[in-house]
């Protein structure tokens, strides 16, 4: 366990050093030398939302594509050379964001950060790491094509935010594959990849003035500024409304969802205590309780809130039999309108405050988790004193609080719902 958890009683806060490069470029730093291991997080602000028109899934497939060869070294031998001396790096990217992440014992350290340096400011784009990339992405969404689950969560956010740039799957659709051409990839690693919204952090044993030297080697031979296309806000209509893709199986996947709130938001930890009553803790949450242990409709129903750039939900999700699947429905429509309109107990308040409190420390229990969480909390634009900040901010919720977010995330609101099977008693609305 790193220094970043050594005791309850310690700042989190101070084990993190800010480090600026002389070329300007920050990261955040967690020196740890308890094992000779360094992970590096970063993110460039920028994913799939800036997929140009007609060509989804071009930016998740420019991160897929950066580690497929750079430099003088085609993919193989790229490959090779991380493999020798077992240093890991990956791309992947979201909707807002293109990231990446190295991890490599210390001894390889310059060698590590030379590879990632290739794979940021020269990879190669060659045309079989691309057709490769292409058919494995292409492979996926096959497998995905009867899937009930991925056809709900699709149609839920082509629902949710209609002719915007999230209502497109991140990873691109059958047809918009195959359009995607190398220099797509190439534009989009130009207006992406860039230093003015890079979010970095460190953690292991490396100081901070070598760790300086390396982030200009990497970084400094990037664009200044991004090129990024505008993106609107965007938010789920209140009223909510039921589509059904008519599935012939026996079971119904439900994806519902409301506006949620942003994560900048005042109200939004006291949103995710709510949350957690209702359906984000597994055993002790409301919907858990009614829809699985009382009446035996689903192995798993959930809720969670999402916090996107441009979108805020709060969204959840089941499978049951369709001939339970209206029931299903109604029960959580249900338990949400009676926690808007009562509110939680005292004891849910309670267990759940004392959960999200203790279960923090899991977010810090490894160097690569604790640079993911680092880097998230840049993205998120909070200060490192945050880390310090957050339980108490969970702490200090009240039942009045509780009450009060309740009312404003679930009152007077109608599910919007997708759904995947046959499911009795349920038309679109």
């Amino acid at each position: 366990m790193t220094a970043l958890l050594t005791s309850r009683s310690t700042s989190r806060a101070s084990t993190v050093q800010k480090v600026v490069s002389p070329g300007g470029i920050q990261a955040w730093l967690v020196e740890d030398y308890a094992v000779p291991l360094v992970a590096f997080d970063f993110a460039f602000a920028g994913g799939a939302s800036q997929d140009p028109q007609g060509k989804a899934g071009a930016v998740t497939m420019m991160a897929g594509i950066l580690d497929e060869g750079a430099g003088d070294l085609d993919a193989d031998a790229f490959h090779r050379a991380l493999d020798d001396k077992a240093i890991e790096i990956s791309f992947s990217a979201d909707r807002d964001h293109t990231q990446g992440r190295l991890k490599t014992l210390t001894r390889n350290i310059d060698a590590a950060f030379e590879l990632l340096r290739m794979a940021v400011q020269s990879p190669r784009f060659d045309d079989d790491a691309i057709e490769r990339i292409r058919s494995q992405m292409i492979a996926g969404l096959k497998r995905e094509a009867n899937d009930p689950d991925a056809m709900a969560g699709k149609l839920w956010r082509e629902m949710a935010s209609p002719n915007h740039p999230y209502a497109r799957s991140a990873r691109g659709d059958l047809d918009s594959l195959p359009t995607i051409q190398r220099q797509d990839l190439v534009d989009l690693r130009r207006k992406i990849l860039a230093r003015d919204h890079l979010k970095i952090a460190v953690v292991g044993a490396i100081d901070a003035a070598h760790l300086a030297r390396l982030l200009d080697h990497v970084f400094a031979g990037l664009p200044a500024k991004s090129d990024l296309t505008s993106i609107a806000d965007v938010a789920i209509a209140p009223e909510g409304g039921r589509k059904i893709i008519d599935l012939d199986i026996p079971q119904s996947t439900i994806r519902f969802g409301l506006p949620g709130i942003a994560r900048k938001d005042p109200d939004y930890m006291i949103a995710s205590v709510v949350n957690h009553i209702l359906g984000g803790g597994v055993f002790s949450a409301r919907l858990f309780r009614e829809v699985r242990e009382k009446r035996g409709l689903a192995y798993s129903v959930y809720s969670q809130l999402a916090s996107f750039d441009h979108l805020a939900i709060f969204a959840g999700g089941t499978s049951t039999k369709n001939e339970r699947a209206a029931e299903s429905l109604s029960v959580i429509e249900e338990e949400i309108t009676k926690l808007a309109d009562e509110g939680p107990s005292e004891d849910e308040l309670a267990k759940a405050k004392k959960y999200l409190i203790g279960s923090y420390d899991l977010r810090f229990d490894t160097s690569t988790k604790i640079a993911s969480q680092l880097v998230q909390l840049q993205l998120e634009d909070f200060d490192v004193t945050y880390l310090d900040q957050r339980n108490d901010l969970i702490e200090a919720v009240t039942l009045e609080d509780a009450k009060r977010v309740a009312k404003r995330l679930f009152a007077g609101k109608k599910l919007l719902v997708a759904v995947a099977g046959r499911p009795e008693g349920m038309v679109n609305s």
